[in-house]
């Protein structure tokens, strides 16, 4: 038994401290949209399927849709780009590793606000050249997931054997895009997945650079209902919560049933 372990007693108290430091505000926030005229009811919940009551909880929907196209080329930028720069780089350029590492975290120290006062004049040019629409919010989305997508795939890597892999299917004869797709990802796969779920996550979290740059996006859009329905911001930020608690174990599964499968 390790004497520098916690009793059995203090990891109940941690236990239940946690989980009420985050089960407390979710609660409050599904007792807050069961409030009705008559006491405790659906009401609210029943009103988002209302048509008369479409109108008002519109923009939601639309953020929600801008959000969701983020959210996959946001995954397709960390999938794509940042997944086979860290393979290059850890199997061809491994004195870069401190550098490359210390580029990717960089974000997580900037604030949001001054990130924006870098990037508007470059959205100006985007612009023009692209166009405004929101999915372009999608390149500073993928700076501010860097750090955390890095530091998932990283424990990835460090779990695998790159090298020996990398080497054993070049050997018998497999193309690079081959060596990528079907011999390094599947060991990859937790790590990507992880990397999926964060940068999902921080999507739909996402307020101060979309509201800066103007861009309605689902956290904007609630803000701007709510001054109008309180409730229906409410229902709709439980909802996330819960999709992406859903997509969390789905991943979960998948990840444990891939390890089972090549175990």
């Amino acid at each position: 038994m390790n004497r520098l372990a916690p009793s059995l007693a203090t990891r109940w108290i941690i236990g239940i401290l946690v989980g009420a430091f985050f089960a407390i505000p979710l609660v409050s926030t599904f007792l807050f949209t069961l409030r009705g005229k008559e006491g405790l009811s659906l009401e609210h919940w029943i009103a988002l399927f209302d048509p008369a009551a479409s109108a008002a909880i519109k923009p939601i929907w639309t953020g929600l849709g801008n959000s969701l196209i983020l959210a996959v080329v946001t995954v397709a930028i960390v999938l794509l780009l940042l997944a086979p720069t860290m393979i290059l780089v850890n199997l061809r350029f491994g004195r870069l590793t401190p550098m490359f590492e210390f580029a990717v975290l960089l974000p997580i120290s900037i604030p949001a606000i001054v990130l924006v006062v870098g990037l508007a004049p470059i959205y100006l040019q985007i612009g023009r050249t692209l166009g405004t629409g929101t999915w372009t919010l999608a390149f500073a989305y993928g700076i501010t997931v860097l750090p955390f997508a890095y530091r998932s795939i990283q424990a990835s890597i460090d779990a695998a054997d790159l090298r020996t892999l990398s080497e054993a299917a070049r050997s018998l004869g497999a193309s690079w895009p081959t060596v990528v797709l079907k011999v390094l990802a599947p060991n990859l796969r937790q790590g990507l997945l992880s990397a999926s779920l964060i940068s999902i996550a921080v999507v739909l979290g996402e307020f101060t650079i979309a509201s800066l740059l103007n861009r309605q996006v689902f956290q904007t859009a609630m803000v701007v209902v709510q001054k109008q329905d309180p409730y229906a911001p409410a229902i709709f930020t439980l909802l996330a919560l819960a999709f992406v608690f859903i997509l969390l174990l789905l991943i979960g599964r998948v990840a444990r049933g891939k390890g089972k499968a090549r175990s």
